[in-house]
């Protein structure tokens, strides 16, 4: 039969597995029956990563179409079964009979209403249910909740449970993430960049059951996987990871600066040269910090992993090449003039001994200056290499 014979089909559910024959019948069985129950045509996809339990079999026999995966991952899998799925929407769960398809009709339902993201949630605070044994105890008080509340304060999420694996989204809307992960971050990738893009996101209760398999463990690793999506939380976010640390270090070097050039005494301490060199490490700590944000978004945009971002835009329009180049020669001849009054210093005392605590408060300055305008300079003129790739 040609493709385009194939009946139409509203719902693909797509389950990656890996050696799952112990629960995939049950699977697949309530996947299905939720189909009649939301009444719309649907198949289940298996994407199988390699299974050697018979897995491919079982699946065929309950009716389900298998896409066998070569490549080990979870996001591997989701992406080929994905990849393969005729329907409008598209539900991905797990097959370990934790999550229960037959709450399908609730996402369906969240679908056709014109979302184009609707993602399960377990925890209580979303109306969710974790029965006895479903989810580890640093799981569901340490883990999840920790890093689900991370996410909605660095990407203004409106998800409670971001590790939940059970969601539906429609097809369209998956084609245009273009998603990169191939392991377990795959879930959290699609939550951003969804939300990035101004997705219209929802989220339904579920409950999660505890894992029916007894000839193996889960596949999740705790502390690997928690650092692997904080990883990925970093890397999509150069504000949190540069640009606030670097605004940070900037402040306390300038205030250091602002105290220790006079001479201030604090709290019964002498602030003086000393001072300044810490601040002015601060300085060039913290102006390191903003090249790099600036740089990280320019290669992100640039290579498609952010969205274009109106604020770079306006900030482009603003700091040009030239003005950089202006800026960081000022700095930079700023910096030599003070270098050469302490130059002078010492030459009018016959080269001899100099007065640290009076010199070294235009020295430190000066090189700190010429530091921070050669910088300026050079990231100005890469920056703008980097920013021909968008033109």
């Amino acid at each position: 039969m040609e493709k385009h014979d194939l009946p139409a089909v509203e719902l693909s559910v797509v389950m990656p597995c890996l050696n799952e024959a112990e629960t995939l019948a049950t699977c697949i069985g309530k996947a299905q029956a939720a189909f009649e129950e939301c009444g719309c045509t649907g198949e289940v996809i298996v994407a199988d990563n390699g299974s050697e339990d018979g897995s491919p079999s079982i699946a065929e026999d309950r009716g389900a179409r298998v896409i066998h995966v070569a490549e080990r991952g979870y996001g591997n899998a989701l992406m080929a079964g994905i990849a393969a799925a005729r329907g409008r929407f598209v539900i991905m769960g797990d097959a370990d009979d934790s999550y229960d398809f037959r709450e399908i009709p609730q996402f369906v339902e969240k679908l056709r209403a014109g979302n184009d993201l609707v993602q399960g949630c377990r925890l209580p605070g979303g109306g969710g249910r974790v029965m006895p044994g479903a989810m580890p105890f640093l799981h569901r008080w340490l883990g999840n909740p920790l890093l689900s509340g991370l996410a909605r304060m660095m990407f203004k999420l409106p998800i409670r449970d971001i590790y939940c694996g059970m969601r539906g989204f429609t097809r369209s809307h998956f084609d245009k993430l273009e998603q990169r992960c191939t392991g377990m971050e795959f879930a959290t990738e699609m939550i951003i960049r969804s939300s990035m893009q101004g997705a219209r996101i929802a989220e339904v209760p579920i409950t999660l059951h505890p894992d029916g398999r007894k000839s193996h463990g889960p596949h999740l690793r705790t502390f690997r996987d928690g650092w692997r999506t904080l990883r990925f939380f970093l890397l999509y976010s150069p504000r949190w990871v540069f640009l606030l640390p670097g605004l940070l270090l900037l402040a306390l070097g300038t205030l250091g600066y602002a105290l220790a050039l006079p001479g201030v005494r604090l709290l019964g301490a002498q602030l003086g040269a000393h001072t300044l060199l810490v601040a002015s490490l601060s300085l060039l700590m913290g102006f390191q910090f903003l090249l790099f944000a600036i740089v990280s978004k320019t290669v992100a945009v640039g290579i498609g992993l952010l969205p274009e971002d109106p604020r770079m835009k306006r900030f482009f329009q603003i700091a040009t090449l030239e003005r950089g180049i202006l800026l960081g020669s000022g700095g930079l001849i700023a910096g030599l003039l003070l270098i050469g009054s302490a130059a002078l210093d010492w030459q009018r005392g016959a080269f001899g001994d100099l007065d640290y605590a009076s010199t070294l408060r235009q020295v430190v300055p000066g090189v700190t200056l010429a530091a921070l305008g050669i910088q300026t300079i050079l990231s100005g003129f890469f920056v703008s290499m980097l920013g021909m790739s968008r033109r």
